[in-house]
């Protein structure tokens, strides 16, 4: 079942990927830059993830404090 299911996401994954850069493939190479560019991608976004994973604590503390700011920037009292 799963490889199915890869072959199915494969093949929409290729054809949008085809269809955005502009290049004209047939059905078997469509499906296979599918595949291969699904496993690819998820084995950057995995290594990603792992990297940041690390640095995610921060980044959210970096963000959430930026949020706070402009919150008091721009609801906070006027001097």
């Amino acid at each position: 079942m799963s490889v199915v299911l890869l072959i199915i996401i494969g093949a929409g994954a290729g054809f949008l990927a085809t269809r955005l850069m502009n290049v004209h493939t047939d059905i078997i190479t469509t499906v296979a830059i599918g595949i291969f560019g699904a496993l690819v991608g998820g084995f950057v976004l995995r290594a990603l993830i792992t990297v940041m994973g690390a640095l995610a604590g921060f980044v959210g503390a970096v963000l959430g404090a930026i949020a706070l700011i402009w919150l008091w920037q721009k609801y906070g009292p006027r001097r």
